[in-house]
């Protein structure tokens, strides 16, 4: 058909590109005229294409069709006019010329709210439904014949801005093209508006938009919400000794159990006085109940976060480093660009004074991410710095992680050990905040190393679970994390990473305390191969792609097949004890690059190095929600993160019989994807042809490395019977050189074991061994000393069938059988006679046959004349029981990433 447009805005000019896309021919299009200099978006586009554009300042005067301009308008020859917004008056002439008439998008469901301010009285009248309206058009009353209506559920916090970006634009503009299409083929309804339910409302304007105290808080809200950002629901109120215009956005309706504690604000006409809270403005309504408010902007403009309401004189100046000063260099250059009709920017140039409109801010905003893409920058955030000075202070704050709109709030625990003051937070880590477990609920976390408390910490509810769920889901669904690019995606883990190295010493101390790690190994390991992870990781966020595929019908029919890689969406991590902060990056560093949004859970007995990665990722600049910490335990905090209908993937490291109720969990709530590594036996070969001293060397760190707390530790070693005696003997010799003592002394070799029942768990271990007639050569006993120490065990003479030969220690115990010369057969059965097949490993210089039991040995990893020896780039993970899918590598991308298929036919 031959389509004049008639309007203007990104809604037209995306409704203008879709209908040429759809073949149609645009033969006019009929915009308003250039502002400032700088033409509509709608006339750009059509511009570039060539297409005739008209810009008529009106269509007619007093009442009256402007001849001329009817004149221009007829000569395109339309079969269709297509107002997709449209803020002229355009005569009936217009409207009824085209042989199929004019169509018009409006943001109702009508009949309800009739008139330019639809989408405002929506919202201020709490309505649960909206969405659009494509109807024929009329003489301007929104009366015309309805043709086609798309309907969406209004969310309790949604705003005009958000609202219209997630439903009334994207689907109006598939409804109005959708509605030519009828048009096209003859089957467009035309359907009388009832009168039952009409409404109209006028213009919502800066002066109508006065804020009634004397309601209830949810009428408050929808008052406040539905004149965001335009025109700001305004009311005077007293700054310092005078009456200030205040206009107030970002309301949301808070839950009465939330604690109202803050500085007092006198509202005039309100019930009761505001409160000034860390977290906003908290406003009462005459019903008693509570909103928050985000924002404040002053009558010059300026905005502010309400957090800061008492402290707008405070800001002090940033002194700028030479690398910030080049950055605000080019921003004066950006402004300039932005800012033509100024001749010099200066430091008190005010952005909005000087002409600049919405989208100089959306350009303002690409702008700055072109030159620093680790700077995310909000467009309100130009709003509350509308000077070039406030500007550039503001962005080099959040360059630094010092940014107070955001600001972190952190209740600390310090304490001055190992020769330095750490600082950890001690609460639960929800949407980018610290803050309290539902009901204040705490435990102590206990420093295994004298048994005493170290700190009291947030137990985590199943409240405070769906708390982050929803965090993480807004975050994935509509936050900023969901609309980056790969490569800032990116920025963000290598920014982190660089905090974790510059804490390292910290994040090995906390490590030391609440898990017993050695500090040396939690420095080199525990946090080293986490920083490791990390900056792996961030590699891969802009190289997961997909593929084309040649399908059998590619040709005649030009069709073309490929797959997308996308997140799954919200995950949950589960973490256990023996690598707190380490098991914690294996698996969030892959979520993260494949662009989920993570709830993890660490183990209750050590979540202290969670909770400071949780600063680190605030101060990194992840947006909120993109990473929650929940302290809690397992049977609660684990189990609904299980069952938890909007967690689309669950990683757990932990035992087995938890792993198998994990497994069972996600099933039934909601197929989430799942990823178990579980318990192990890993089996040990030694044979009489290896290097003795390698081989005692590495037989003790993969029994004893970590106090045995190591899922891949050599559950039982098998000696061939003819070095069995002599690798016993050295063993042993060796164990009893091993300094136990403070993880924070550097001469110790083996630290406390994890925490109480731990211990008692393993003294119990050891004596069922002695029980069964297994030889016990060394150790295995408690130390007599404060802590949870325990003395290295060394078993002989274990027969298969004897409780330690099959079951996991996971502490430091050695288990040792003998199997005959040159038996390799009978040795691999042996090995392999395990439910578990998390890891193996085999000693000999014969490379033949080193190969032979490699590929026999069913085990997840295979060690060849080494242990422990796990890179972030080799894949992780177990056979059989000990669980499926993989850390580390490229291959444990694929846990946090589902796969589309995509076929197009053109």
């Amino acid at each position: 058909m031959k389509i004049a447009v008639i309007g203007q805005s990104l809604f037209g000019q995306e409704v203008y590109k879709e209908l040429r896309k759809d073949g149609h021919v645009i033969v006019g299009v009929f915009t308003i005229p250039d502002k400032d200099g700088k033409a509509d978006p709608l006339a750009t586009e059509a511009e570039k294409d060539g297409v005739p554009v008209f810009k008529f300042p009106r269509w007619r005067l007093k009442g009256n069709s402007i001849p001329e301009v009817v004149k221009q308008y007829k000569a395109v020859g339309a079969e269709l006019n297509v107002l997709p917004f449209c803020s002229q008056f355009i005569p009936m002439e217009i409207i009824n010329f085209p042989r199929h008439g004019s169509i018009i998008y409006h943001p109702s469901l009508l009949p309800r709210h009739r008139g330019a301010s639809a989408i405002n009285w929506t919202l201020i009248h709490g309505d649960k439904k909206g969405g659009f309206t494509v109807f024929w058009a009329d003489d301007g009353l929104d009366t015309g014949p309805i043709l086609l209506q798309r309907e969406c559920d209004v969310e309790p916090d949604d705003t005009v801005n958000s609202i219209y970006n997630r439903f009334l634009f994207p689907e109006g503009v598939k409804g109005t093209v959708e509605a030519v299409r009828l048009i096209e083929v003859g089957k467009a309804p035309r359907i009388t508006q009832p009168q039952e339910g009409a409404t109209y409302e006028g213009i919502q304007k800066k002066e109508n938009a006065k804020i009634d105290w004397n309601q209830s808080a949810e009428a408050l809200h929808n008052w406040i919400r539905g004149n965001d950002k335009v025109p700001g629901a305004w009311k005077h109120t007293p700054l310092c000794v005078s009456l200030q215009k205040l206009t107030f956005y970002g309301s949301t309706l808070v839950d009465n159990d939330t604690p109202a504690s803050g500085q007092s604000l006198e509202i005039p006409g309100a019930c009761r006085p505001g409160l000034v809270t860390k977290q906003g403005l908290l406003l009462f309504g005459n019903d008693g109940k509570m909103l928050l408010v985000k924002n404040l902007q002053f009558e010059d403009g300026k905005m502010i976060p309400a957090a800061q309401y008492f402290r707008t004189g405070d800001s002090t100046a940033v002194e700028l480093t030479e690398e910030e000063k080049v950055f605000a260099a080019e921003m004066r250059v950006v402004w300039k660009s932005i800012l033509s009709n100024v001749p010099e920017i200066e430091d008190s140039t005010d952005f909005f004074k000087c002409g600049a409109a919405s989208m100089d801010v959306v350009r303002l905003v690409e702008e700055v991410k072109l030159r620093a893409n680790q700077l995310q920058l909000q467009n309100e955030d130009v709003y509350m710095a509308t000077t070039f000075q406030e500007f550039v202070q503001m962005c080099v704050r959040k360059l630094r992680g010092e940014d107070g709109e955001d600001e972190l709030v952190v209740d600390y625990v310090e304490k001055n050990v190992n020769n330095m003051s750490i600082r950890m937070p001690h609460q639960l880590f929800i949407n980018g905040q610290f803050t309290d477990a539902e009901g204040g609920n705490t435990y102590q976390t206990i420093n295994p190393t004298d048994g005493k408390p170290i700190c009291e910490v947030s137990l985590a509810q199943v409240a405070d679970v769906d708390c982050a769920v929803a965090a993480a889901k807004a975050a994935f669904e509509e936050g900023e994390w969901g609309k980056m690019n790969p490569r800032e995606r990116g920025r963000l883990m290598y920014r982190l990473a660089d905090l974790m190295e510059e804490h390292q010493e910290e994040l090995a101390t906390i490590e030391a305390i609440d898990s017993g790690a050695v500090y040396t190994l939690a420095l080199k390991t525990h946090v080293g191969m986490s920083i490791q992870t990390f900056r792996y990781f961030a590699g891969w966020c802009d190289k997961i792609q997909g593929s084309t595929i040649p399908i059998n019908q590619s040709r005649p029919n030009r069709n073309l097949t490929f797959t997308r890689r996308e997140p799954v969406g919200v995950c949950a991590i589960v973490i256990p004890w023996n690598y707190p902060l380490m098991m914690l990056a294996w698996k969030t560093a892959a979520c993260l690059a494949a662009g989920n949004t993570v709830v993890v859970k660490p183990a209750q007995v050590t979540p202290l190095t969670a909770l400071k990665f949780a600063e680190l990722t605030a101060k990194a600049g992840f947006p909120r929600g993109v990473v929650n910490i929940l302290p809690g335990s397992g049977s609660s905090v684990g189990q609904r993160l299980s069952d938890h209908p909007d967690v689309r993937k669950l990683g757990f490291t932990g035992s087995t019989q938890i792993g198998k109720q994990i497994m069972k969990s996600c099933a039934v709530s909601n197929v989430k994807k799942v990823s178990l590594e579980l318990g192990g036996k890993s089996p040990l070969i030694i044979f009489s042809d290896c290097d003795m001293d390698k081989a005692v060397r590495m037989g003790m760190s993969s029994v004893f490395f970590n106090k045995g707390e190591n899922c891949i530790a050599a559950g039982r070693l098998f000696v061939e019977e003819s070095i069995h005696d002599q690798f016993v003997h050295r063993v042993v010799e060796e164990v009893k050189k091993m300094k136990i003592g403070d993880p924070l002394d550097r001469s110790t070799d083996h630290g406390p074991q994890n925490h109480k029942a731990h211990l008692d768990k393993l003294v119990q271990y050891c004596e069922t061994g002695v029980k069964e007639g297994a030889r016990l050569l060394y150790g295995g006993k408690q130390v007599d000393r404060p802590g949870f120490f325990f003395e290295p065990a060394v078993f002989t003479d274990v027969q298969d069938n004897m409780y330690v030969a099959q079951e996991e220690s996971f502490g430091p115990v050695m288990i040792i059988s003998k199997f005959k010369d040159s038996d390799v057969d009978g040795v691999l059965k042996r090995a392999n006679d395990t439910e578990y097949g998390l890891a193996s490993g085999v000693f000999t210089r014969d490379i033949s046959k080193a190969l032979y039991v490699s590929e026999r040995l069913e085990a997840g990893t295979v060690f060849i004349n080494t242990y422990n020896k796990t890179d972030v780039a080799a894949p992780f993970g177990g056979f059989k029981q000990s669980g499926f899918g993989k850390d580390l590598g490229e291959e444990a991308l694929n846990e946090y990433l589902k796969t589309k298929t995509v076929t197009i036919e053109y």
